[in-house]
This record gives C-alpha cells, structure tokens and sequence, in this order.
C-alpha cells in the first residue's frame, strides 16, 4: 500500500509541475514576435512529425498517444494566434 500511496503522490507532483512548464510556455509563446512564432510553427510541426514516427515502434497505450495530438494542436494553436 505504501508504493501505491507514493506513487500517487509522484504523479501529483508531476502533474503541479506540467501545468507549471504549460504556463511558462504560454506566457513564451504569448511574448514573441509574429516572425518568430511563424519559424517556430514550421520547426515545431516538424518535431512533432518525428515524435509520431518514432511513437510508430513503441509500445504505448492509446491514453498517452492522445494526450500527445491534444497537446500539439494546442500547442500549434497557441504558436498561430495572432
């Protein structure tokens, strides 16, 4: 019981600091200049290209795979706002 309680409190830690880096990255995102997050759009669309392939020949749940497409539509999304 005490590894379930431990890991229950890892996660939760992990989860306080992906919301925390998800701020940071907004508030970047939200700071740069038009030019600049239309060259970040073209690099991070083909970052996120490799990603998939690479999640092609690993062994993952469905649960990850979509949390990864949420988050790089979001992500896109936030890179294209004007």
């Amino acid at each position: 019981m005490k590894n379930l309680q431990e890991a229950t409190e890892r996660i939760c830690e992990l989860k306080g600091t992906l919301v925390a880096l998800d701020a940071l990255v907004t508030a970047l995102l939200q700071s740069l200049p038009a030019s600049a997050r239309s060259d970040l759009l073209l690099v991070f669309e083909g970052h996120a290209e490799v990603a998939r392939t690479v999640r092609l020949n690993a062994s993952t749940s469905e649960h990850p795979l979509a949390a990864f497409e949420r988050d790089v539509s979001r992500t896109a999304s936030l890179i294209d706002a004007v």
